[in-house]
């Protein structure tokens, strides 16, 4: 008899929601159960999806829930816990990214996925998009020669910090946004982050009673010479049609690559508002959700059912965690530092 992958969703926010939604819709995935600090989203979010039980806390939860594995979708400063004691309790794990936001929790976590010999995969989906799998194949035959410099934007509407996400002043702009990026970077260069210099403004946001930065930019080097310029920002006007507005480049020494995806192959203009209207992260089409969130979280799926790696591990999540980790350094310290 075919057993299906049981699977209980931590954090029912906007992100957790929508896993729910995906993770229905895969044949092979039963989801026993939700779990949130508010526990009156939880039931509302286990109500909707018919979901059989939800929790408050997610130890209650592994402590009454026969489960194959985790997925954590708390806020970026609250991975740590779930992701360790779901370890702990012999549940495979997929993350939201970024896989923490403190180093120490990020080699924690390293280390228990090692002792444990469980799956860990960190939600960094921007893999999953043909495209950025496309220019990675490219940069690794060699296409465009030895990678020497990069540059990375993504910037967003000021909803996000101050609607959409309640506790963005926990956040950045950069721990939220800039991590797909370094982790896209990082694969396609395949090099180590050394030292990071950045700078930003907090202007905007904290006249609005949240204290985090608007904009961050930062530069940072790689072991191999390269060198790779990262900018995020979340007070571009709700006016603005993108979301995100966002670019990436990278030149060699022997051509280069630009990829724009502020629009996703659609301009709409309608009589209230013009836009670019989103599909490549998630959209469904007719009975199935398709893009790169659901192509990430069946890869999972395979992992587990294949007895694999996943395609991207714990030491992908820390490698981005330790760039950004300096880059948080330095912004404080006003310095280059040194990525660890």
């Amino acid at each position: 008899m075919y057993m299906k992958t049981r699977i209980a969703v931590i954090g029912t926010g906007i992100m957790g929601r929508g896993a729910v939604m995906i993770w229905q819709r895969h044949p092979g995935v039963e989801v026993v159960a939700v779990c949130d600090t508010d526990t009156e989203k939880a039931r509302k979010v286990a109500t909707e999806f018919g979901v059989p039980r939800f929790y408050g806390s997610h130890r209650e939860l592994l402590d009454k829930e026969q489960t194959d594995a985790i997925h954590v979708n708390t806020p970026d400063w609250a991975h740590r816990d779930p992701v360790i004691d779901s370890l702990n309790a012999g549940k495979h794990v997929l993350v939201e990214k970024p896989m923490t936001t403190d180093l120490s929790e990020a080699d924690e976590i390293v280390r228990a996925v090692e002792q444990t010999g469980l799956i860990l995969q960190v939600s960094f989906n921007h893999r999953w998009l043909s495209v950025y799998h496309k220019v990675f194949s490219d940069i690794q035959n060699g296409s465009i020669g030895e990678c020497l410099l990069g540059f990375a934007k993504k910037n967003n509407p000021i909803l996000i910090p101050t609607e959409w996400l309640p506790w963005s002043g926990k956040s950045t702009s950069a721990w939220f946004l800039s991590s797909h990026d370094i982790d896209l970077i990082c694969w396609w260069s395949q090099a180590m982050g050394t030292e990071v210099y950045a700078t930003g403004a907090k202007k905007v946001l904290r006249a609005r009673g949240i204290d985090t930065y608007d904009a961050i930019q930062a530069q940072v080097r790689f072991n191999t010479g390269f060198f790779a310029t990262f900018e995020s920002a979340w007070i571009y006007s709700n006016k603005s049609p993108y979301l995100p507005d966002s670019y990436m480049e990278v030149i060699g020494t022997d051509g280069h690559v630009f990829m724009d995806r502020k629009a996703e192959a659609i301009e709409m203009a309608t009589k209230d508002t013009y836009a670019y209207p989103r599909t490549f992260l998630n959209y469904r089409v007719f009975d199935k959700w398709v893009g790169a969130l659901p192509s990430c979280m069946y890869s999972f799926i395979d992992a587990i059912e294949q007895k694999r790696e996943p395609f991207v591990t714990a030491k992908d999540g820390r490698k981005v965690t330790a760039i950004l980790d300096a880059i948080h350094r330095s912004l404080a310290s006003g310095k280059p530092e040194k990525v660890l």
